[in-house]
């Protein structure tokens, strides 16, 4: 969507969704609310100690390169990993397009499988080396997001160079068994590389590069409540990949220009708050989402859950199909009483088209189209969970009451 599509003025649909009494912010999967311990460190660094260029061999450069390093370190001890095994990028889509692009011209291997409900910045460069001879393969899922192991044995050979499956889905919650993905790419050929999208999994899953034995993994600070613009990609010792954008070089040998180090300290501080209170915040989170989910299936007739119950789903992720409805009819609807969320994939919620993912496990497009994704963070309260589970049955019901959709469609 550009400015022209739009029928009213930015400041007029503002001012269309009023001001609620209370807010209850559940759109993590596109960005949210900064920590306060995190706004003081990026402030301390826009004022002092992350304001030169940290290659520059002056006093103040020095003091960057130096709160650069500790911010890395303290990223490298939360997945167990060497600080040089980090390349800081802007975002977890520039880390996921370095991944795939930045290791497609080292081999002549040709084809890379990645699941059918990878993220938009997985699919889209696998899907563009196409034109340039690679053969891209999609493994199949079941109903819960679950990838088909049995098809990545039959279809990893020696003509393969690169597997992409992402741990956590960003929009199902789907937990996949990285490690049973890995041995059976292991034990077919021991040269194909293995990435993750790793975005949703921070703070959600343990993670332990060592013992993970994979050779990439992307990450993004404002999954984990960080600033945006600042992502990492975890690249193993010793594996090579090739830049793909080009410039004057900092300390990043993969990614040139000037670090955006306060955001790298920002991004430091909320990989640090995150993996010190891991053990409080997961049961919390899984607490608040079970909480969350049983609610809308229980007072709202006509939901269906996407991606798996229990302990196979990430803490956060609530995801449901209201049938007879149309999702970002529901999402405004929501914001006029304060409470925000996403329809569909996030990377498509301006565009009127059904999630990948959704028809990917199944659902039909009308269950697609009706769906919201909510995510938790450890910051919210049972009032809030409370207060959607008030607001949300008439916000439901007087979008069916508009709907055109008469008869009655059978749930799964």
């Amino acid at each position: 969507m550009t400015y022209s599509d739009l029928s009213k003025s930015i400041s007029e649909l503002i001012n269309s969704h009023g001001v609620p009494e209370r807010e209850v912010y559940l759109d993590y999967e596109n960005s949210g609310l900064i920590n306060p311990e995190i706004m003081k460190v990026m402030e301390n660094a826009y004022k002092y100690n992350g304001i030169g260029h940290p290659s520059i061999t002056h006093r103040i450069g020095w003091i960057t390169y130096q709160s650069l390093y500790e911010a890395t370190m303290k990223i490298a001890e939360a997945i167990n990993s060497n600080v040089d095994e980090i390349v800081y990028t802007h975002s977890g889509t520039e880390a996921n397009n370095l991944a795939i692009l930045g290791s497609a011209n080292l081999s002549k291997r040709k084809k890379i499988l990645i699941s059918s409900i990878e993220h938009l910045s997985v699919t889209f460069p696998a899907e563009r080396l196409e034109k340039y001879g690679f053969k891209v393969i999609k493994i199949p899922v079941d109903k819960d997001g679950f990838i088909d192991l049995d098809f990545l044995l039959n279809h990893v050979d020696n003509e393969t160079l690169l597997v992409s499956v992402a741990i956590v889905n960003h929009e199902i919650g789907t937990i996949q068994d990285i490690k049973a993905l890995r041995d059976i790419v292991r034990d077919k050929d021991k040269e194909v590389l293995i990435h993750t999208d790793a975005c949703d999994a921070l703070g959600k899953v343990p993670l332990n590069m060592k013992k993970l034995d994979i050779d990439l993994a992307s990450f993004s600070s404002h999954k984990v409540y960080g600033p945006k613009g600042v992502g990492a990609l975890y690249v193993k010792e010793g594996i090579k990949l090739e830049p793909i954008i080009h410039g004057q070089l900092s300390t990043q040998k993969l990614w040139p220009s000037v670090e955006n180090v306060p955001a790298i300290i920002g991004f430091s501080k909320a990989v640090e708050i995150m993996h010190k209170n891991f053990n409080d915040y997961l049961p919390r989170m899984i607490e608040l989402r079970d909480h969350l989910i049983k609610g809308i299936l229980d007072k709202i007739d006509y939901t269906i859950l996407n991606g798996p119950f229990g302990n196979k789903r990430s803490p956060d992720n609530v995801n449901i199909s209201f049938l007879y409805c149309e999702g970002e009819a529901l999402t405004v609807e929501l914001s006029m009483k304060g409470v925000y969320v996403s329809s569909g994939s996030a990377c498509t919620s301006r565009v009127l088209e059904p999630s990948h993912v959704l028809l990917a496990i199944g659902r039909r497009y009308e269950e697609a189209h009706g769906s919201l994704l909510m995510k938790i963070s450890p910051f919210h309260t049972i009032s809030d969970i409370d207060y959607v589970l008030d607001v949300l049955p008439s916000a439901v019901n007087r979008i069916r009451s508009l709907s055109p959709i008469k008869s009655k469609m059978k749930v799964g």
